[in-house]
């Protein structure tokens, strides 16, 4: 990998989980028990399960090295991460949680070799591809938070607030509107 490899990895992991974690921040307590619809997550839960999502990576890549997906348990592991968005925690805890799962996985992500990131884990039977990188994989992580963040800046307009990357993305209007006025 010549252009985007373990440091790359690292630091657009952490500039999604900082959008996250002002989204958390920006969203009242009082509103993190707020489902948009019956059967879908609360945002505490959404929020939890972003927290928890990168453990998945990091069992299958750094811990147990597994490179036959056809031989792990995904049922019993993700039941375990669905069990912790069950869990009550209070907007602190959750943020905490954010942060803490979120400085470990971008350590983590900077640590990587390149030899690692290329090889190659296998799929069970029957899924397309057959074959992904641990690259990837890895960065699904990131796609998966981009994902639950976006119904998050919904669930912020149902709340009648303002996304941050709206706002700045307005502010930077603004400034070039000015500028091409003088």
């Amino acid at each position: 990998m010549t252009y985007y490899g373990p440091k790359e990895l690292a630091a657009s992991f952490r500039t999604v989980r900082n959008n996250t974690l002002t989204i958390a921040q920006e969203i009242p307590e009082d509103k993190y028990s707020f489902s948009p619809a019956p059967g879908c997550r609360t945002v505490a839960q959404t929020l939890v399960h972003i927290a928890v999502a990168c453990r998945l990576q990091q069992h299958l890549h750094w811990e147990g090295h597994i490179s036959d997906l056809s031989k792990f348990d995904f049922l019993s592991f993700i039941g375990k991460q669905l069990a912790e968005e069950q869990v009550p925690r209070t907007k602190a805890q959750i943020i905490e949680m954010l942060k803490s799962e979120g400085d470990k996985f971008e350590k983590q992500l900077a640590g990587l070799s390149e030899s690692l990131l290329a090889e190659q884990v296998t799929y069970p039977p029957g899924m397309t591809p057959p074959v992904k990188s641990r690259f990837e994989m890895i960065m699904a992580v990131k796609e998966h938070e981009m994902h639950h963040r976006g119904q998050l800046m919904t669930i912020e307009r149902m709340l009648g607030i303002k996304p941050h990357l709206t706002r700045q993305m307005e502010e930077r209007i603004q400034a070039m509107q000015s500028v091409a006025k003088a």
